[in-house]
This record gives structure tokens, C-alpha cells and sequence, in this order.
């Protein structure tokens, strides 16, 4: 994750938007003094020699006799060491709880695409270049990119994070405040790579429920994504009386898969993701490589309905 490219918005004066921004701040804020101590450190010794070995300076030894200083290069090198390696540590403890997802996370599909961000809600509600999401609740982004590298980076929320073509790339985060919120992509991604720009709207809970209900939706995103699995013939395999023989998809997100190399694996939304499109990449354990892949016949806005689908066939569609 990297903070370096913010830039100076009108509601970017409001920090802390979101419960993780106040660690992020304190990072940054630690990273700078450090950097501020060093080069500080640096013009002060410049300053210092400058000054001591001046031309005229009768005081200063110029004999060029060489001594040995280890005291001092150890105690710097260890100060050194021991500073930086602190640094890591605190941003190493920021990214894991960055990545460690809540489990009742509210689930949202986004799918980026030249040049914009598409997204879907589990109820089947769409936006595009809008995110409207509850005021104080956790929200999961599960995204992906139908073409190229993009970013999706809302700065007032210190989150950002790179969305790249063929796979699923997930983040969280809860806010705090209500409102409306910058949503940027911050990798270059073509031509109107600067108009790629959207909204993030955070609302009241019961604001947030009403405005579900006014959406013009075509039946929920599993529904959706049944309705395609029975289009593309999946359940010709995977349904009940299949004729040939296929791993069964009732109850199989979010447990593990023995793979037929021995290893284990978990059935998360990469995995039934890659399952789609490359059968052949983890082949579940006493099953033949029968299943003909999809890559380049389904786009991303099909595979987000079929993956909602087949979680939804664990209990839950938004189990985590």
C-alpha cells in the first residue's frame, strides 16, 4: 500500500475517515520524522566539516593519518537498524490488520474497467462510479478488472489498492462518518485514465436500507448467477443427477479443498474464480480434469453473479 501519491482534496482536510485512517496517519507521520532526523543528521555533519576543515583553519588535522572509528560505526549502524526494523514492524502489523478481513463484513463486487468502476450489490442493485454503503459498518470490496491494471484509492479513507486482470483482489474498511467521499484510480490505465474518478457515499443505516429498496434490480446477484450457471450448462455437471461425475458445489464455499497433488486449499472467491477459468490450474482430489475452461467466453460482469451463486450454496452469500 502506498500513501505517497495523495493529493490535497477539499474534504481531505477531514482526517480519519474510516477506524484504520488514524494508524495510517501515524505511520506516515512516524516515516517523515524519521526522514526528517536523518537528513537533519546529514546537513548537520556537512555543516560540521564544512566549517572544521575550512581552508585557514590551522586547528584542523590534516595529516591524513587513518583511525580506526568502530565505536562509532557500530553504534550507528545499530541505531540505524533498529529504528528502521521498529518501522517495519508497526507498518507490518497495519497491513496484516488491513488484510484481516471482519467476518461479518458487509460483501460489494466491483469491477474495474476503462474507465470506470463498476459496482454490484448483493440485492442486484448496480452503480457505476457511485459506492453508496452503510455508515459504520464493515464493508468488503471483493474486485477484479475486465482489462487492464487499475487502482482503486479513496484518499480521504487511506486505502488503496491495486485491482490487476485475473484475479480477485479483496479490501475492507468501516467509516466513520457520513458523507460524500473522492474515489480515484491511482495506476495509470489509459487515455482517460484522469477521468476515471467516482464517489464514495456513506449513509445512515436506515438511509442506506431505503435507498436499496428504490434501485431498479432484475433479482439478486445469486439469483442472477443461477440462472447463468443453468445458461452455461453447469449444472448438466454439478447439479443433483449429474451424469458426470463433478464436485459438488452445495456447501463448498469457505471449506477446504484437498487437491489431487496432495495439497489443501480453501474454496474462497479466488479459488471459484480460477475453478471457472482454469479447471485445470487446482484439481480437486478423485476427480477427472474434465471441466472445459471459460476463460474468454465469460467476462468479469458474468463471473460475479456466477461466483455470489455459488456462495450463496454454502447458507450464505455473503459468507466471508
Amino acid at each position: 500500500m502506498s500513501f505517497g501519491s495523495l493529493r490535497h482534496f477539499g474534504p481531505f482536510r477531514s482526517l480519519g475517515e474510516t477506524a484504520h485512517a488514524g494508524s495510517v496517519d501515524l505511520l506516515f507521520g512516524g516515516l517523515v520524522a524519521c526522514s526528517a532526523l536523518v537528513l537533519a543528521l546529514l546537513f548537520f555533519l556537512l555543516l560540521r566539516f564544512s566549517i572544521h576543515y575550512r581552508a585557514g583553519n590551522a586547528a584542523a588535522d590534516r595529516d591524513h593519518r587513518i583511525k580506526k572509528s568502530w565505536h562509532w560505526e557500530v553504534a550507528w549502524t545499530a541505531a540505524t537498524l533498529a529504528v528502521f526494523l521498529a518501522l517495519f514492524v508497526w507498518g507490518a502489523q497495519l497491513y496484516l490488520e488491513l488484510q484481516n478481513t471482519p467476518k461479518d463484513a458487509l460483501p460489494i463486487y466491483v469491477v474495474a474497467q476503462q474507465w470506470m468502476w463498476k459496482v454490484e450489490h448483493l440485492g442486484g442493485q448496480r452503480e457505476i462510479n457511485e459506492l453508496h454503503v452503510p455508515l459504520g459498518a464493515s464493508i468488503r470490496l471483493i474486485m477484479s478488472s475486465q482489462d487492464v491494471i487499475h487502482s482503486f484509492f479513496i484518499p480521504e479513507f487511506r486505502i488503496k489498492h491495486d485491482v490487476v486482470p485475473g484475479a480477485t483482489e479483496n479490501l475492507w474498511f468501516r467509516s466513520r462518518r457520513a458523507g460524500v467521499f473522492h474515489l480515484l484510480c491511482a495506476e495509470y490505465c489509459g487515455t482517460d485514465h484522469s477521468r476515471m474518478t467516482g464517489r464514495v457515499v456513506v449513509m445512515e443505516p436506515a438511509a442506506f436500507e431505503q435507498w436499496l429498496k428504490q434501485q431498479d434490480v432484475s433479482g439478486t446477484l445469486a439469483g442472477q448467477g443461477e440462472a447463468l450457471f443453468r445458461q452455461l450448462g453447469c449444472s448438466g455437471c454439478h447439479g443433483a443427477g449429474a451424469s458426470i461425475r463433478a464436485p459438488a458445489l452445495d456447501g463448498l464455499y469457505g471449506k477446504p479443498v484437498p487437491l489431487s497433488d496432495g495439497s489443501i486449499t480453501v474454496a474462497d472467491d479466488a479459488y471459484i474464480r480460477d475453478a471457472i477459468l482454469r479447471p485445470r490450474a487446482q484439481i480437486a482430489a478423485g476427480y477427472e480434469p474434465l471441466m472445459p475452461s471459460y476463460e474468454g467466453k465469460i467476462s468479469e460482469y458474468e463471473l460475479v453473479p456466477l461466483v455470489a451463486y455459488i456462495k450463496s450454496l454454502a447458507g450464505s452469500a455473503g459468507a466471508p
